[in-house]
């Protein structure tokens, strides 16, 4: 759930990668980086934090070129440290730098091969730091005597028959130019963007196209699966598949809580595909409780708020602002810990008692994964004097990690993996619970967008597109539990 972004301009890039990353904030608030290319130098600027912590004037000041990429990154594996903040780099062939928006499944074998067979150290625990070596690898055994776009769609190619999971980068190669490419399933979003200038046509790469907004550049199309996309120095554009016939499966959370409501991803705006779940979830109200006696609708902000506002039209019941969000706390999915995350939720949200009293009230959230918040926020509105607490998820149960880079905790951390939805009401305390069923969560989606068949679900359904055996599971459960993160962070 990085966001990453690159830029070819005309003039210098820096403070549009600035601008851009900080519209992506909401995908990573780990660490921040930007690199950009002055003259035949990389110059590289990174560190934990937010972007405009990470980022000083003098940092700024030294950033130049007009050709750059940015990061932003909130960890799926690996350690939480600095030497892991993007984008990395490596200095042969030619120079490249790498900033990588998803998880490899299978970092381990590449890890290996690197070393025995490609003869790569790999000084990181990262998997960026393992794609970035095998792009570099598959570069510097072509046989060439100047770089051309073959040689990098080969290179791409490459890449992508060797690794297997859920990957969208951004790439400078250092005297050449930016290249931008996404896995074969399209599991994560990457988008192309232009604009025209008095002194020329510039180009952009993003994780979403809410980033061009701020820039005043125009959405021209997502770049498809298995596709690469290089512009070179001096502004040339070219294209091409580098993967083939593998199925279209972009990751479906992107649109319940990852992506920001005014992006567009895969031509479906999310705004209109939250209504639409807003408009489901009312329909099967209405199916399993037609005298259901709710006083209001309550979201959860932000994200649940656009299905929240659709739900209770189309329950005709009056949607309320019950809870007033503290904007300077961060979004509590992604904190590193289970304490952090408890602690964080009373300090973020605070109740309007008058929306409660006496009422029954339904709370709209986009998702329920470990359930942490869920209870405290359930318990909140029965201290400000709710009479009953009904509870709907926009989402289905989330019973199955996600390992194409959202950072979905392990199977035992899940509060519905392993349980019915009946055991998660109790769990929860809530008077009604109430998910989307997943049919209904891709019809909401995919009627944005007809020529999307199918989508990444495995968080919901437990199905892996790139196929995973069962020691994968159990190394993810490992690396990815509080307990893990938490030893990390003491060493």
């Amino acid at each position: 759930m990085c966001g990453i972004i690159g830029i070819v301009g005309t003039t210098e890039v820096a403070s549009a990668l600035y601008d851009g990353l900080t519209v992506l904030q909401h995908r990573g608030q780990d660490a921040a980086g930007i690199a950009t290319v002055d003259g035949s130098r990389l110059r590289l600027h990174k560190g934990n934090g937010l972007v405009r912590d990470v980022f000083s004037q003098a940092a700024m000041s030294g950033l130049r070129g007009r050709i750059g990429i940015g990061h932003c990154r909130y960890p799926t594996a690996g350690s939480e440290g600095s030497a892991e903040a993007q984008p990395l780099y490596v200095n042969s062939p030619y120079g490249i730098a790498i900033a990588h928006n998803g998880n490899l499944v299978n970092t381990e074998t590449l890890r290996r091969e690197m070393f025995e067979d490609d003869r790569r150290h790999i000084n990181t625990e990262s998997d960026s730091e393992v794609l970035l070596n095998v792009l570099a690898h598959e570069l510097q055994i072509q046989d060439r005597m100047e770089l051309t776009p073959d040689h990098l769609f080969k290179a791409v190619a490459g890449l992508h028959s060797r690794a297997s999971g859920g990957y969208a980068c951004v790439a400078l190669v250092l005297g050449y130019g930016l290249l931008a490419f996404r896995d074969p399933h399209g599991i994560r979003p990457l988008v192309l963007g232009e604009r025209v200038t008095a002194e020329g046509r510039e180009y952009a790469v993003a994780s979403e196209s809410v980033a061009f907004d701020v820039l005043g550049f125009k959405r021209v199309r997502d770049i498809m699966p298995g596709e690469a996309v290089i512009i070179t120095d001096d502004g040339q554009l070219h294209s091409r598949r580098c993967a083939e016939g593998a199925l279209h499966t972009p990751c479906i959370f992107e649109y319940v809580y990852l992506a920001r409501p005014d992006s567009m991803i895969e031509d479906v705006s999310v705004y209109k595909a939250r209504l639409r779940m807003g408009e489901k979830l009312a329909e099967k109200i209405l199916r399993e409780r037609p005298d259901h006696g709710i006083d209001a609708v309550i979201p959860i902000p932000d994200t649940a708020r656009t299905a929240a506002s659709a739900l209770a039209g189309a329950l005709g019941v009056p949607f309320r602002e019950g809870f007033v969000k503290n904007r300077y706390i961060g979004r509590t999915f992604i904190m590193p810990g289970q304490g952090d995350r408890v602690k964080s939720v009373r300090r973020k949200l605070n109740a309007i008692d008058l929306e409660f009293r006496k009422k029954n009230v339904l709370l709209v959230d986009d998702s329920i994964v470990r359930g942490t918040t869920s209870k405290q926020i359930i318990q909140m509105a029965r201290d400000a004097g709710a009479k009953n607490v009904y509870f709907a998820s926009a989402a289905p149960p989330v019973r199955y990690p996600n390992v194409y880079g959202i950072d979905m905790p392990s199977t035992s951390e899940l509060i519905a993996a392993g349980h019915t939805e009946q055991e998660v009401e109790t769990m929860l305390g809530a008077d009604w619970l109430i998910y989307q069923d997943l049919k209904d969560l891709i019809w909401a989606v995919q009627d944005g967008n007809e020529k999307l068949r199918q989508f990444d679900t495995s968080c919901f359904s437990g199905e892996y597109v790139t196929g995973l055996d069962q020691r994968y599971l159990e190394q993810i459960q490992m690396l990815r539990s509080d307990d893990a993160k938490a030893a990390r962070r003491v060493m």
